[in-house]
C-alpha cells in the first residue's frame, strides 16, 4: 500500500449480532464458557437427589456421601455462577458497543503501511500494525487482537474493501 486507503463500513447492528451471538455465545447456561459447568452441576444435583431420596436406606457410616455430594454441588454452583456472571458482563459490553454502532453516522477504517485507524463518529483509535498480536480471517468476518480488539463483518463492507482489508492484514501482521 503506497498511500492511505479508507474503508467505509455499514454499521448495521444485525451483521454484528450474527457473529457475536453465533453458537450460543449469548446463552447464560449453554454458552461455550458455561456449558460444561451447567452439565456438571445438573449431574451432581441429580446424584444428590437420588442419594437424598435413598438416605433412609443408608447406614450411619454412609451418610457422609450425602454431605460430600452437597459440598460438590456447592462448588459446582459457585463455579457456574461465576461463569454466568462472566457471560453476562460480556453480553452487556457487546450490547453497549452495538448501541454505539446503531447511533453511529460514520464508521471507517483507514489503512496505511504503518497503521490501522478505526473511526466511529468522532471517536478514533489509532494502532500500529505491530500492536496487533493475532488475527482471524474467514468467510464471515475479520477479527484483530492487540492493543485494541476489532471484529469487522464481511456483510458490513463490499467485497473489494473486504479483500483489501484482508490483504493489508496478511501483509502487515505476522502471526
Amino acid at each position: 500500500m503506497s498511500d492511505e486507503k479508507v474503508i467505509t463500513l455499514t454499521p448495521n447492528r444485525k451483521y454484528f449480532e450474527e457473529i457475536y451471538f453465533s453458537g450460543n455465545q449469548g446463552s447464560l447456561f449453554f454458552s461455550p464458557t458455561t456449558k460444561s459447568k451447567t452439565i456438571t452441576t445438573i449431574i451432581v444435583i441429580t446424584a444428590l437427589l437420588i442419594v437424598f431420596l435413598l438416605k433412609d436406606n443408608l447406614s450411619k457410616e454412609n451418610v457422609g456421601i450425602l454431605y460430600f455430594l452437597s459440598f460438590i454441588f456447592l462448588l459446582c454452583a459457585v463455579y457456574l455462577s461465576l461463569s454466568i456472571n462472566k457471560v453476562s458482563r460480556w453480553k452487556k459490553q457487546v450490547y453497549r458497543y452495538l448501541k454505539t454502532l446503531e447511533d453511529s453516522k460514520k464508521y471507517e477504517i483507514r489503512l496505511s503501511n504503518e497503521s490501522l485507524n478505526v473511526a466511529i463518529n468522532h471517536l478514533e483509535e489509532y494502532s500500529l500494525w505491530k500492536d496487533f498480536t493475532n488475527f482471524e480471517i474467514n468467510d464471515q468476518f475479520i477479527s484483530l487482537e492487540g492493543k485494541f480488539n476489532y471484529m469487522f463483518p464481511k456483510k458490513s463492507m463490499n467485497d473489494k474493501d473486504y479483500n483489501l482489508l484482508k490483504k493489508a492484514i496478511k501483509d502487515n501482521i505476522k502471526p
